[in-house]
């Protein structure tokens, strides 16, 4: 799939802020159309497709809800962030993905205000975001406007021991954070663990 498919809605995103004014209606579609353009951008260059693929209507959702760049949005690893990258004003270097010169596969902070921390490895995100939240309420930095803070987690990143650290920690200083479990079946492999066994159980019964 090298040709690029019909976006009409998505060709008029430029960033974020063109979501503010969509209609649920057109938010559906628009989720469907960066879909197909994922799709097609990782055709040409390669990369983690399933990982973007179960995070499209997410990354819609967020960016159509929060205030970003200035409300932090932390993925954890980011190798799911192509959805992310089309949205946030680089659709036109998408098909540079991973190429000499072009976007990294993961967020990367010198490429855009909207990567708000940079990391290949798991679990990290909310470490980060609570250090955000933190230094939003000290004040350190007014001129930035730091609003919220937002980790996205996956199954298999969150059983990692420093995502545990970082929950107490979050958990102990009582400060707004927002933090998402992502568990879409969409890992790099199959998840394995006590912690996937329970969140099934969680999910198989009431009230789910």
């Amino acid at each position: 799939m090298t040709h690029r498919p019909p976006t009409p809605l998505l060709d008029r995103v430029t960033s974020p802020t063109d979501l503010k004014g969509l209609s649920d209606a057109e938010l559906i579609r628009l989720a469907d159309e960066l879909r197909q353009e994922t799709v097609s951008a990782v055709s040409v260059t390669g990369g983690h497709l399933g990982a973007g693929l179960g995070v499209v209507e997410l990354t819609v959702a967020l960016h159509a809800v929060f205030d970003t760049p200035r409300d932090r949005l932390i993925w954890d690893v980011s190798h799911q962030c192509y959805p992310h990258k089309i949205l946030t004003g680089r659709r036109d270097r998408i098909r540079t993905l991973r190429q000499k010169d072009g976007l990294a596969g993961f967020c990367k902070m010198k490429e855009s205000e909207y990567d708000a921390f940079g990391a290949g490895h798991s679990s990290t995100s909310i470490s980060a975001a609570l250090g955000y939240a933190v230094a939003r309420d000290l004040g350190s930095s007014p001129e930035a406007g730091v609003g919220d803070a937002i980790a996205v987690i996956g199954d298999g990143s969150l059983s990692a021991g420093m995502a545990y650290e970082a929950l107490n920690h979050a958990g102990h200083l009582k400060t707004r954070l927002f933090v998402i479990l992502n568990d879409n079946e969409m890992s790099i492999a199959p998840p394995v663990g006590a912690m996937s066994s329970y969140l099934n159980r969680l999910y198989a019964g009431a009230p789910f």
